[in-house]
């Protein structure tokens, strides 16, 4: 179990730190509805996480059955290590210049006006619709299915990536229930810091996953 927990933890903390999911949260728990809204967005990314994830592990451990490491699967690390690496230099290529500030997403700006359900769809989207949360969970899914774990052991790590890569809920929602007057200055510090550094953090994650995705590949094609 070590080793599916182990290849996958890189991708679940890059998906934990994503801004966007962070700064919706905060966004809906100042709405009226905040804690409707914060609990559906939750619910909804939790499931729709565990959904790709879920997925992705139970049909590369069957294609891997009787192989400890697939050449199929190589090739795929090879393919999602280059696309890691793309996605990297378009984060560091798009990040935001000094002095150029860009507006908010349509979305954000109607957000006080969402419902429960709309809020867990939207959860939803950010997780599948998302190139770069999509990429990061179906690469950490594949690192589990591909392991030398037991059935047991990749459900674990399933299970624990999963919560990994939700805290970027779990924790605003945390603070907002229990943290009391706090909680509305400690979000919105939060929220502030995530937008000014989230863009250099996620070319580090990214260029680091994509090179050694890229440089384990090479080497399993190769021996």
């Amino acid at each position: 179990m070590g080793d599916a927990v182990g290849q996958m933890l890189v991708s679940a903390m890059g998906i934990a730190i994503s801004p966007m999911p962070l700064i919706a949260m905060i966004l809906m728990l100042a709405t009226p509805k905040g804690k409707a809204n914060g609990l559906a967005f939750t619910a909804g990314w939790v499931v729709a996480l565990a959904a790709v994830v879920g997925v992705v592990v139970a049909a590369g451990s069957g294609l891997s059955a009787g192989s400890p490491k697939p050449a199929w699967a190589w090739w795929l690390k090879l393919a999602l290590g280059v696309l890691f690496l793309l996605l990297g230099l378009r984060q560091w290529r798009d990040r935001p210049r000094e002095g150029h500030v860009h507006g908010p997403p349509k979305w954000m700006q109607a957000i006080d006006r969402f419902t429960p359900r709309k809020a867990a769809g939207l959860a939803a989207v950010l997780v599948a619709a998302n190139p770069k949360n999509l990429v990061l969970a179906v690469g950490g899914a594949v690192s589990i299915a591909t392991s030398t774990a037991s059935g047991g052991g990749k459900a674990v790590a399933a299970a624990l990536m999963v919560l990994i890569g939700s805290l970027c809920t779990l924790l605003p929602l945390g603070v907002y229930l229990f943290g009391g007057d706090r909680s509305a200055r400690v979000l919105g510090e939060w929220k502030a810091w995530m937008a000014a550094h989230n863009a250099a953090i996620m070319v580090v994650v990214l260029i680091v996953l994509g090179a050694k995705y890229t440089g384990d590949a090479i080497s399993g094609l190769t021996t």
